[in-house]
């Protein structure tokens, strides 16, 4: 599938993954409208793109807001096509023993709920229509505990049985539904992991994080039929056969 004259809608979209995926799903011909908190940040991503992104400033763990921004999707666009949930935040990172229930609710709240609005609030019009492709943002945290990590291991195991109940229960309506597990990222959140010195993935030197544009072209490969093998499925961006396939290592 090409993601031409598409409507793309990614949450997240102020800063890393979803910032680039906006403007790597734009450089392919899609119409993107870029939702997050932070409603400058996107802003300013949709007017270097230009008349083919829309800013919708978002809070992902508020449900209404979420169908406020489909509603102004379709608006602008037209059905949603492909939705990028990507929203996510590991901060604080804390054990168990110690971390304020609150913050670990926060965590919930945006990296799993978010992610079930996302799908609740496309998946009626994308049955009804028999085609739409929704890809989750998961983590190898989703099958390994992390010490320090309990919320977001937690969010992101639950995002890894969204995508396959998502996929179980749309296949057969013409919806595809996928995970991408990036690995390690050059983002923000990489800075606040490091800076929490609490495992070993906070001890990692900055080069082995690969650049964000890498899942964002994955991203746009897997809109397409050569990935329909892993429907249901978490796609490792850790494979280097799987970097190959995308293009981007030889």
């Amino acid at each position: 599938m090409s993601v031409l004259g598409k409507t793309v809608m990614i949450t997240g979209a102020s800063r890393g993954i979803g910032a680039s995926a906006a403007e790597v799903f734009a450089g392919a011909g899609a119409n993107v409208v870029l939702v997050a908190r932070g409603g400058e940040a996107i802003t300013e991503i949709a007017g270097s793109i230009g008349d083919q992104a829309l800013a919708v400033p978002c809070d992902v763990s508020d449900y209404a807001q979420v169908e406020a921004a489909v509603q102004a999707t379709e608006a602008a666009f037209g059905p949603v096509d492909i939705l990028v949930n990507n929203a996510g935040m590991i901060e604080p990172v804390a054990h168990l023993s110690a971390i304020a229930p609150g913050d670990w609710d926060r965590v919930i709240d945006v990296n799993l709920k978010g992610v079930f609005y996302g799908m609740r609030a496309v998946l009626p019009a994308m049955i009804a229509r028999g085609s739409g492709t929704i890809l989750n943002i998961s983590s190898g945290a989703a099958t390994n505990p992390i010490e320090g990590w309990s919320h977001y291991c937690t969010s992101k195991a639950g995002v890894l049985m969204l995508t396959r109940m998502g996929d179980k229960e749309n296949r057969e309506y013409g919806v595809r539904v996928i995970g991408l597990s990036p690995g390690t990222v050059a983002t923000e959140m990489q800075r606040e992991i490091k800076a929490s010195g609490v495992n070993p993935v906070s001890q990692l030197d900055w080069s082995v994080h690969i650049p964000p544009e890498w899942p964002a072209r994955a991203l746009v490969w897997m809109c397409g039929s050569d990935a329909d093998a892993y429907l249901g499925q978490d796609i490792s961006l850790r494979d280097d056969a799987i970097r190959r396939t995308v293009g981007l290592i030889e």
